[in-house]
């Protein structure tokens, strides 16, 4: 009799075993294919976008061309997705790729569009509301809240070798060059800290005080983040390449590789 009822408690302990793996496995197919209708969601959006805009001058094409850049690095990424964290960053280059077509739509004097969920790798890092000229060994460099011939490369906010760079547009792609390897990545950051840091910006940037438009903004600018429809998920620090011509976590691309590596701009105004 008790060697019955231990077959039974081992019977009963079996079952309740294998239907909890069932029910686990079953809840992450469910979490796999909500990712999966999430990422294609945007990626499609992206990509009629694209369809329907061209844009003339040079401000409207380059940040066009960014956004063409993230759709295709978010097909690529969809293609090879096989866990809810390499959709969700497929969803986050397709989201990148959807704020250069803001953007494109802005330099082109059209009503921008809704807004979207937050770039995870912008959070934080603010916006420019002022313009910014600086010279660095002898050459000029400009920044500020909206496209101009002087400013046609758009950069929707983020980290740079360890530094936030705001959302804004800029004379020339710096984040690509402070990306790069050698001396270049030193001249890039060096060209950061002139237009960021010579203002009296604080908060992160090394200045003495807080510029008024950071200090009046960041609280308005990170609320904005947190509140923003649809909350991306926060994905840590990507390293995500060229963001001048497609993107910004950490930069703006995603590194190659298995996972991918690798954002409504919360934080201060600047």
């Amino acid at each position: 009799m008790s060697v019955l009822l231990i077959l039974a408690i081992i019977i009963v302990v079996v079952l309740v075993i294998a239907v909890t793996r069932r029910n686990g496995a079953g809840n992450q197919q469910v979490q796999l294919d909500d990712a999966r209708a999430d990422a294609q969601r945007w990626y499609e959006r992206l990509g009629g976008q694209l369809t329907t805009l061209h844009g003339d001058d040079t401000a409207a094409r380059q940040a066009l061309a960014d956004a063409s850049e993230r759709y295709n690095a978010a097909g690529g990424q969809l293609q090879q997705a096989k866990s809810v964290r390499q959709f969700e960053l497929a969803r986050e280059s397709a989201l990148e790729g959807l704020n250069y077509v803001r953007a494109a739509r802005v330099a082109m004097g059209l009503d921008p569009g809704p807004d979207l969920p937050p770039l995870a790798s912008a959070r934080g890092a603010g916006r420019l509301t002022q313009e910014r000229e600086v010279t660095v060994q002898g050459q000029e460099f400009r920044a500020g809240p909206r496209p101009g011939p002087t400013t046609p490369y758009y950069y929707p906010g983020g980290m740079v070798q360890g530094r936030s760079v705001p959302q804004g547009w800029y004379s020339q792609p710096l984040w690509k060059t402070a990306l790069a390897s050698g001396a270049g990545a030193l001249g890039g950051l060096l060209i950061f800290d002139a237009l960021f840091d010579g203002g009296g910006f604080g908060g992160g940037f090394g200045g003495g005080g807080f510029d008024s438009g950071f200090a009046d903004g960041y609280q308005d600018g990170y609320q904005d983040g947190q509140g923003s429809d649809g909350g991306a998920n926060d994905f840590g620090g990507f390293d995500n390449g060229d963001s001048g011509d497609g993107g910004g976590f950490d930069g703006g691309g995603f590194d190659g590789g298995g996972d991918f590596g690798g954002g409504d701009f919360g934080g201060g105004d600047f």
